[in-house]
């Protein structure tokens, strides 16, 4: 009886606010949705992918991980990697209008890109946290869009979320521009475990979640802090990851 008076309830204010696409604001079929344009324009990672940080990659999936070369040369400090897509198109204009333009409607949908990308990862018992922000840039934001994407994930995929598990020690220039050794030194440093949520590390699986994988320097950082804090295994997810000749 409940679910068919919500399905009423739905059906009348859809009369009044038809379902809007989350992209380009266009009719469809369902709340939070996409119209047929813009899903084309948004480059979701499916098939196989590298197993440490999410990128597309060519070939069928056997089940077998598989590293791109990237990850082959450079030696990431986590287990296991994914993303919900690549940092191109649609999928773009959604990740910068949250980020920058309060588009806080965003994060139910976005997160559940994310908690699909990442179910290869997943385990009953690990502990959600987001790449934090200075308290400063914080305050100026008014909000960590990981943390928000990361709360959702962890609400959909029924884990333990723990905003504050890290924090950002000092302020670190825009890595927008910087080539990858520049990237790894603009953050050397600048992520520790919070010392009171280190109890909550010892012997337990941590999911890293971010918006946007570049290098992966500031997802590297943040997974050696866990590690050296106690954490059993260290995966990370990301929402886009930067194509490799972006």
């Amino acid at each position: 009886m409940f679910n068919g008076l919500r399905r009423g309830m739905l059906g009348a204010l859809h009369l009044v606010f038809p379902p809007r696409c989350i992209g380009c604001g266009g009719a469809v079929a369902s709340d939070f949705g996409l119209c047929g344009a813009c899903w084309c324009d948004t480059p979701f990672v499916t098939g196989l992918a590298c197993d440490k940080c999410g990128a597309p990659l060519p070939g069928d999936d056997e089940g077998t991980p598989v590293l791109c070369d990237e990850c082959m040369r450079i030696d990431r400090p986590w287990n296991r990697g994914r993303a919900a897509l690549t940092y191109q198109g649609t999928g773009r204009r959604l990740i910068l209008a949250l980020k920058h333009g309060d588009r806080l409607d965003l994060v139910p949908p976005l997160a559940g890109w994310l908690h699909r990308a990442a179910l290869p990862l997943l385990s009953p018992d690990m502990l959600v946290a987001p790449i934090p922000l200075h308290r400063l840039r914080l305050l100026k934001r008014r909000y960590n869009q990981s943390a928000l994407l990361s709360r959702e994930m962890a609400r959909i995929a029924r884990l333990d979320h723990c905003p504050d598990l890290l924090l950002r020690s000092r302020i670190t220039p825009s890595q927008e521009g910087l080539g990858r050794d520049a990237r790894f030194a603009n953050v050397n440093g600048a992520l520790a475990v919070t010392p009171k949520r280190k109890d909550l590390l010892a012997g337990r699986k941590v999911l890293l979640v971010d918006d946007v994988m570049t290098s992966g320097a500031t997802l590297a950082v943040a997974a050696e802090a866990c590690m050296r804090a106690g954490a059993a295994l260290v995966c990370v997810v990301t929402l886009a990851r930067v194509a490799k000749d972006a």
